[in-house]
């Protein structure tokens, strides 16, 4: 990934979310780092295409740069790459030719924002989906009775969701997808009778996890771990996914013990119990958490330090065990183990860890501002922070 184009924008992600709470595509924000910037479209399809290759999942490409777009249009990005198109360029008789010769490329088109006037009647059919705010929705403002000019013809994707029950109330008026992270209230939304979901099975897992941080012999880890036989089963899956890139097949926990070690375990473990819950509106907490935790780890991934990168992973990973345990992290940490810096970052808010956490919630949220400021924060270069979001989203997609 030695494309310059890495050097020039900002990137951020999140996450398309169906009504089965299934995330069907990623996805990827781009912004120039100056706007007067000459920028690569063949260099960000490249590096596009490291993590989402063409028979991959779905990425949808939110340029901020007129230029980078128009050259985009006129690429041949592979058909699961989808193009977000603002309302102005596509309203301009200019892209007529550009967006109706993509449409029959195969690539999925999005309309994004409100038409300012109509649009030629040519590429109407070139938009599968539009993108509408939920702060410019007139239906979730007006109700089901909001004026003709809310009438949509295409499908529509919700930006702006920050809960779950906004979430619901989206896909009740009609839409096929949320855009972007609900986490916001998914604890008091996931859980019956004051109890989170899947209560046994995260017990089980901070059972594992606090035997395997006092290195207790493998004949009661195993114990433990047969409980549930679906738990085994599932850090199996892990363990020998090719995001671990063991060489060797692990087929049973002691193997995995003998061949990890207790540290190398505790990371998994640790991914386990971020992933345990069976409550659907949990499913973008559960996905949210597993990227922070990867996204955090590659932060750090030249600093030659094992133990700093485990610790990075399980403070991503961790870092939003308080709604899925409905508890805060102050009471969580004293039944869950963690390294003190870890414990800082969570808990305090402080630590050394805590300037990357910062910028990782940049990423998610597509603020170049908080890029910018977190990014300067930790002297990291924004080429490093790029790459490190790609190698992320790879092995995410790897786990996947």
């Amino acid at each position: 990934m030695t494309d310059a184009i890495l050097g020039q924008v900002a990137l951020g992600y999140s996450p398309f979310i169906d009504r089965n709470r299934t995330v069907t595509a990623t996805r990827l924000t781009v912004f120039p780092l100056r706007p007067d910037a000459t920028l690569d479209a063949s260099q960000l399809l490249r590096a596009v295409g490291s993590v989402w290759p063409a028979d991959g999942a779905r990425v949808s490409l939110n340029v901020a740069s007129e230029s980078l777009l128009q050259d985009l249009l006129k690429a041949e990005p592979t058909i699961n790459v989808m193009i977000e198109v603002p309302a102005f360029m596509a309203s301009d008789p200019a892209n007529i030719e550009p967006l109706l010769a993509l449409h029959k490329h195969g690539n999925t088109m999005l309309l994004k924002g409100r038409p300012l006037k109509e649009l030629p009647r040519e590429v109407l059919p070139c938009f599968k989906y539009s993108i509408i705010d939920l702060v410019d929705d007139r239906r979730a403002t007006e109700g089901p009775h909001a004026p003709n000019g809310a009438v949509r013809s295409i499908s529509h994707v919700q930006a702006g969701i920050a809960s779950i029950a906004e979430m619901e109330a989206s896909f009740n008026r009609g839409a096929a997808a949320v855009l972007g992270w609900p986490i916001d209230d998914a604890v008091a939304m996931s859980t019956a009778g004051g109890k989170p979901a899947g209560q046994t099975d995260l017990q089980v897992i901070v059972e594992l996890i606090n035997r395997v941080d006092k290195q207790e012999p493998i004949e009661k880890l195993e114990g433990t771990l047969k409980r549930d036989p679906s738990l085994a089963f599932k850090l199996m899956r892990y363990i020998n996914s090719p995001a671990f890139g063991l060489s060797v097949e692990i087929s049973s926990f002691r193997h995995a013990i003998m061949m990890l070690g207790y540290q190398r375990l505790k990371r998994w473990l640790a991914l386990l119990l971020a992933t345990a819950s069976k409550d659907t509106n949990l499913k973008p907490v559960m996905f949210a958490a597993v990227r922070r935790g990867l996204l955090m780890e590659e932060l750090v991934r030249g600093s030659g330090d094992d133990e700093m990168r485990n610790e990075m992973f399980i403070c991503g990973v961790f870092s939003l065990l308080d709604r899925m345990f409905k508890q805060p992290f102050a009471d969580l940490m004293r039944t869950i183990p963690v390294p003190q810096r870890v414990f800082q970052a969570l808990v305090e808010n402080t630590g050394p860890y805590q300037p990357y956490f910062d910028l990782v919630k940049a990423v998610e949220s597509e603020s170049l501002f908080d890029f910018r400021a977190a990014a300067d924060n930790l002297m990291m270069s924004v080429s490093e922070i790029n790459r490190a979001q790609l190698r992320a989203l790879t092995t995410a997609a790897e786990l996947d």
